[in-house]
């Protein structure tokens, strides 16, 4: 949701100096700074995302406007079976997705959550074996990065919203718990008790300073407060983006060279990148470019959906809401007001007495669904 509140002169300039942080990792000093820009473009994966896709996609905005697709895979590999539990095997899902459109003139952005269970018809896709992934009618949006990977993900994007996704970026569960670790943890508040069993988040009411592992709890979180729909849970997710950034702006990197090359380097190594992003010095430049947008010039919303014709467990866009959203965005104009004064509570934030009501743009109640504890 958007944040309407002017930020005081002295944090605004606490969060533009906090953006350049990462800018300052590659000039250390002498010797360091050579065997920092070494270590951390080292630690960078990437993945070749025009070059798999080929010419046959939306144009890209010519007027400075761009998109960024940032995902979350729910791969169980390595350090992220012990935190997440849970079986998935050798495969992976989307277990977030956000679409964020960064304004012409670099100065505000919208971020755009879409829920992993609403149903779209995926493209054929080419994996990254060079395998043939087939076109598939009513597929669970998530679905798209398990068949066919960065590539298959990012063209069901652009096909559901008609824009150019310019550049990618990807976070597991263990990279997500790292890099709050890396900053010192983040405060979140509730207003109700948290209790999931299922991603082991055990919270009372009030303000909490989690660590990595908690955090990631968090924004898994689902079964344990509101209604138990992943609508709820993509709230706690938007909450605590915000939250990171507060504690971005207040960890005073620039005068702790130890913190500020230990978040670089957890950073590098907990992401994947498309190829035009995948080094330190395309990462640096996207940064620069971002440096002056505040949480005051950031909007947040969930893609308007509605339960599915014959199937009470997944959501399909709502209409003509979501049509109006992303044309919004194509022209580079603010998300329309009427979608963001409709979108669903935040359950961490409900008044106790009260469950979260469901609104307009979205679900009146998506059932459990057979992703569930992914």
């Amino acid at each position: 949701m958007a944040e309407h509140k002017r930020v005081p002169g002295r944090r605004r300039k606490v969060l533009r100096v906090t953006a350049c942080a990462f800018a300052a990792l590659v000039v250390l000093g002498g010797g360091a700074a050579g065997y920092a820009y070494l270590k951390l473009n080292g630690n960078i994966k990437s993945v070749d995302i025009d070059g798999r896709l080929g010419d046959a996609r939306p144009p890209a905005a010519t007027d400075g406007s761009f998109n960024i697709l940032v995902l979350g895979s729910d791969s169980r590999v390595g350090e992220n079976g012990d935190l997440a539990g849970g079986d998935t095997g050798d495969s992976a899902r989307s277990d977030t997705a956000m679409v964020v459109h960064i304004g012409q003139d670099h100065s505000r952005a919208s971020i755009v959550s879409i829920p992993r269970d609403t149903l779209v018809d995926r493209p054929d896709c080419t994996d990254a074996n060079g395998k043939a992934v087939p076109a598939a009618k009513r597929a669970m949006y998530n679905s798209a990065f398990e068949a066919g990977g960065a590539a298959c993900a990012v063209r069901t994007t652009e096909q559901l919203t008609g824009l150019r996704m310019d550049h990618y970026l990807q976070v597991d569960f263990a990279g997500f718990a790292r890099v709050v670790d890396a900053m010192g943890g983040v405060t979140v508040t509730t207003t109700v008790a948290i209790h999931d069993k299922d991603s082991g988040l055990d919270l009372p009411a009030g303000e909490h300073h989690l660590d990595g592992r908690q955090a990631l709890a968090f924004v898994r979180t689902r079964h344990g407060v509101g209604d138990g729909s992943d609508l709820g849970r993509i709230e706690l997710q938007k909450q605590m983006v915000k939250s990171l950034l507060q504690q971005a702006g207040g960890i005073g990197l620039f005068s702790n060279p130890v913190k500020l090359w230990s978040i670089g380097d957890t950073m590098t190594r907990s992401i994947t990148a498309d190829s035009a992003l995948g080094s330190v010095n395309s990462l640096v430049g996207l940064v620069q470019e971002l440096k002056g947008i505040g949480p005051d010039r950031l909007t947040m919303v969930t893609l308007p959906v509605e339960t599915a014709p014959g199937d009470p467990n997944r959501v399909v866009e709502r209409q003509p809401q979501a049509q109006q959203l992303w044309a919004a965005l194509k022209a580079d104009r603010p998300v329309p007001q009427a979608i963001v004064s409709t979108q669903p509570q935040n359950p961490a934030q409900a008044t106790p007495t009260a469950s979260p009501a469901a609104s307009p743009a979205t679900s009146p109640k998506p059932a459990a669904t057979a992703t569930a504890g992914r």
